[in-house]
């Protein structure tokens, strides 16, 4: 079962892998360049910079310029993406500490405690950059569609698949490590309880298995003869 757990903590691994790309990128939204004024220039914006390119290969960016003027919902996914990248790295942590091939985080019982404890960290970074990428998604979509929306109009980026990628990996990978502890548990305790049965079958000979409602064998002590020998006897 080690090898569930080897999977677990690359699938954590490689989803906070996708989720500090995503976070850092910036391509959350980009103009459509078929539909620009100048279709040899597009406009990209992320959560912490606004760029332009252009067909030549050119990207000029600048920051956002102060925190307090941004929209709420890029603030909002700015924190989001900043809790699932800490929780997934928290959660890379203990899976590797907790995993069976290691040999640091004490006995099987510890192991398995921290093991859980990887598995709920890598769910919740899934769950804050699917809420993150999705909330950002639904602003752009909102706004593309909105026949009242009169300014620049953006698509989806690419750091928004990212996103979603990297949280359904931190999910499968929180799932399983999650999943294995329990699984190992209910393996044990099987093979204890069958080990057990067994133990008491292969005590008697083969073909001679004590029944359970068996009487004990009648008890011919001294006591007893003396006791169904008759009067003669002492003749």
């Amino acid at each position: 079962m080690s090898g569930l757990q080897i999977v677990a903590f690359l699938s954590g691994v490689a989803g906070l892998g996708a989720t500090i790309g995503a976070t850092v990128s910036n391509e959350w939204r980009a103009t459509s360049r078929a539909s620009s004024v100048i279709t040899a220039t597009w406009v990209l914006q992320g959560l912490w910079n606004n760029c332009a390119g252009n067909a030549i290969g050119a990207l000029h960016c600048r920051p956002h310029h102060t925190i307090f003027q941004l929209a709420g919902y890029i603030q909002a996914c700015r924190g989001l993406m900043i809790a699932a990248v800490c929780l997934g790295f928290f959660g890379s942590v203990f899976s590797l500490v907790g995993m069976k091939c290691t040999k640091i985080g004490g006995t099987d019982k510890n192991k398995a405690r921290i093991t859980c404890f990887a598995g709920v960290d890598f769910i919740l970074s899934g769950l804050c950059s699917l809420s993150a990428c999705s909330l950002y998604a639904h602003r752009i979509t909102s706004e593309f569609f909105d026949p009242m929306f009169v300014a620049q109009k953006y698509e989806l980026g690419a750091a928004l698949f990212i996103g979603w990628a990297g949280s359904v990996l931190c999910i499968l990978g929180g799932y399983e490590s999650v999943f294995f502890p329990l699984y190992s548990n209910s393996q044990v305790s099987y093979i204890y309880k069958g080990a057990a049965s067994h133990s008491r079958i292969s005590s008697y000979p083969r073909g001679q298995a004590k029944s359970v409602n068996q009487r004990p064998p009648p008890d011919y002590s001294s006591s007893s003869r003396i006791q169904h020998f008759d009067k003669n006897a002492y003749v």
